[in-house]
């Protein structure tokens, strides 16, 4: 048997470790975007960032015969137990080669971190909660991943169930084209009747009045995804941290707002998909990626849908197939023509039967896990 320990994160030196040691493990897959290395060091700032002022962790390192060789995130999340009445912990950031007994050894040191805290069960991948990387990759292993969706070997399939581990959740990514799309006499049908039923109305962001803006996101988003299973309300620092952070890649023809007389009923979040741009960064930003990223900002051909919710009192109206149908226009008029939906919950009716009124293709499979601890 060979020597596989298990080290807690404990120093920066050790946290650079946890995670460039990723690099190795995707090395010559050309699928495979790496992150970049300071939105991950910021995403696991336990000082700074403002996840965990409800939240805590603890990152583990495994080592075979001296080399790293996987990694996991023990997380117990506050706010999800208190908004779902839930006992649970969460493992993530999970990397290992494709050995049962690394795995097996970084699973069993998350599992006893989260019993000891008093929970009953261990779920993810969450990385480190569904309001940023969920889920693993179970189908579509053959294409590179889209802007803040993850990535990871099937093999990891394997390294889950051996250890126990129980489907919970599949997640959907459509994959959208507008050829097919203008083809959806159903949609347009759909946009038009909404239009004039509800006088709804979708515009832009308007970046001159960002703050006043983020105001309005603030008020739609919690409301508009509280029914979804497995949904946290963000905290105004975690929107604000967001908004931070996604502002430098916001094109704002296609971040929408729609409108029902003075009231914004609705908001859809779409952005290029600059893991398109990121491939070719190695993790890193400055000094060069960044001129790269303003040079070719528009020159990116796909996007991502990240969220799309309406309020509840006026869920159920159809007032999707008008965010749809904009979508695709302001796309389009910016030389973007396909796209990718997700990620959407596989019992997200509403959310589905949208994606096939636009003759979208569910292409990809994320899966939620979960086991007793």
């Amino acid at each position: 048997m060979s020597n596989i320990t298990v080290t807690t994160v404990s120093s920066k030196s050790d946290l650079n470790k946890f995670i460039k040691m990723q690099w190795k493990f995707y090395e010559g897959n050309p699928n495979w975007v790496p992150p970049l290395i300071m939105d991950r060091k910021h995403i696991l700032d336990k000082k700074k960032h403002p996840f965990y002022k409800n939240a805590e962790t603890e990152l583990y390192i495994a080592w075979k015969d001296g080399e790293p060789v996987g990694r996991i995130a023990a997380i117990k999340n506050d706010m999800h137990n208190k908004v779902h009445n839930e006992n649970i912990g969460f493992f993530g950031f999970f990397e290992s080669i494709n050995d049962q007994e690394v795995a097996s050894a970084l699973f069993q040191k998350a599992e006893e971190w989260i019993k000891a805290k008093g929970l009953e069960a261990m779920r993810g991948p969450a990385n480190p909660s569904s309001n940023e990387d969920w889920g693993l990759l179970i189908d579509g292993f053959d294409d590179p991943p889209r802007i803040m969706m993850t990535y990871n070997p099937e093999y990891y399939i394997s390294l889950l169930e051996n250890q126990g581990f129980k489907k919970l959740k599949d997640l959907y990514a459509w994959n959208i084209a507008n050829a097919k799309i203008s083809q959806s006499k159903k949609l347009w049908r759909m946009e038009n009747l909404v239009k004039e039923r509800y006088n709804f109305k979708v515009r832009g962001l308007n970046m001159k009045k960002f703050k006043e803006e983020l105001k309005l996101v603030k008020e739609v988003y919690n409301q508009a995804w509280a029914p979804n299973w497995g949904f946290i309300p963000m905290s105004e620092e975690e929107i604000d941290d967001m908004a931070a952070n996604l502002k430098p890649l916001i094109v704002p023809e296609i971040v929408l707002f729609g409108e029902i007389g003075d009231k914004v009923v609705g908001f859809a979040l779409v952005v290029p998909d600059y893991n398109y741009l990121f491939k070719d960064m190695n993790g890193r930003l400055f000094p060069f990626g960044i001129f790269k990223l303003l040079f070719n900002k528009r020159k990116i051909p796909r996007s991502r849908i990240i969220t799309l919710g309406v309020i509840p009192e006026y869920q159920k109206k159809g007032l999707d197939s008008v965010f749809y149908a904009e979508i695709t226009r302001r796309c389009h008029d910016i030389g973007i023509d396909f796209g990718e939906a997700s990620w959407v919950l596989e019992d997200n009716d509403m959310m589905n039967r949208g994606a096939e009124m636009m003759n979208a293709e569910k292409y990809k499979t994320y899966r939620i896990y979960e086991k007793p601890v």
